[in-house]
């Protein structure tokens, strides 16, 4: 969804200034329907520490997956996490893997495609 709104604004951006218009950010905002005050709490949003763990997670998470050559799922996922020392459930690894969280990671969209494949048919 954002790389959406990212390739809109992008696209608006650049025909404003090949026009030699200047942008406005609040012609931007009232564009995307945005309030002023919300662009201003983004902008200024600083990632707490657990957003930032979870960031490094997933991460650790994609590496594995790659090194795996994309055959691990959680379980062995899981095992190597605790190898590095890292302290996660199976359920959380699963949560991170299989989130919709609107913005899939690699790990996320192969893991989910490998899954709907070999899911039971009735």
């Amino acid at each position: 969804m954002t790389e959406v709104i990212y390739l809109e604004v992008s696209e608006k951006t650049e025909a404003a200034k090949k026009a030699g218009r200047r942008v406005s950010v609040s012609g931007m905002l009232k564009f995307l329907g945005v309030s002023h005050s919300g662009y201003l709490a983004w902008l200024h949003h600083v990632p707490s520490d657990t957003e930032k763990c979870r960031k490094a997670v997933k991460a650790k998470i994609q590496d594995i997956y790659d090194d795996s050559k994309q055959n691990y799922g959680v379980p062995k996922i899981t095992v190597e996490l605790r190898k590095t020392g890292e302290v996660i459930s199976e359920r959380t690894v699963g949560t991170y893997i299989y989130a919709p969280n609107g913005n899939p990671c690699s790990v996320e969209q192969t893991m989910d495609d490998h899954h709907k494949r070999f899911r039971f048919q009735h």
